[in-house]
């Protein structure tokens, strides 16, 4: 049995157009248990409008970007697939990112091989208690860009393992 400290999850962050029900995925990042990090930028489909400043500012990724640099949905749900096969991946941000995911997966009409869950699910009364300031510290330590997705899930993971060796 993996004692809770000893376990690092595989950790995913989706950031979006935007903040309301009309956006949908544009970069999809994850942190894996063995250390290692997916990102990619989403091609968006025609159909994926809506376009969000705010959104932009805050993930400093503007649509020009998106559109010759993205890669399709199907491409990015494959490897999603192929790196997450029959593993439970876990978000901060599950309410948003489960959905995002759907969208992505029924666009590209692939199933989803891995599930995802709320990072809720594995956290302790203790892990909660400490989790802002520990992940503060992760950030502060990171040379990496907030608000982007696989440092995005980098940081969680990393306040995960810390939060985890203070909690016993």
């Amino acid at each position: 049995m993996i004692k809770r400290k000893d376990f690092k999850p595989n950790i995913i962050d989706v950031e979006a157009s935007g903040f309301d029900p009309l956006s949908y995925p544009i970069e999809v990042g994850v942190a894996l248990d063995n250390g290692s990090r997916y990102s990619t930028l989403i091609h968006p489909v025609e159909e994926w409008k809506h376009w969000d400043t705010t959104a932009e500012k805050l993930h400093h990724i503007q649509r020009d970007t998106l559109l010759h640099h993205g890669k399709s949905v199907k491409d990015v749900v494959l490897k999603l697939n192929e790196l997450l096969h029959e593993k439970t991946v876990y978000s901060d941000g599950w309410v948003v990112d489960k959905p995002w995911l759907e969208v992505l997966f029924f666009q590209a009409g692939v199933t989803r091989t891995f599930y995802i869950s709320p990072l809720e699910m594995i956290l302790s009364e203790s892990q909660m208690d400490h989790w802002h300031e520990i992940k503060n510290k992760v950030i502060e330590v990171s040379t990496s860009e907030r608000h982007r997705a696989s440092s995005d899930a980098w940081v969680i993971q990393q306040t995960y393992i810390r939060t985890s060796d203070i909690s016993g």
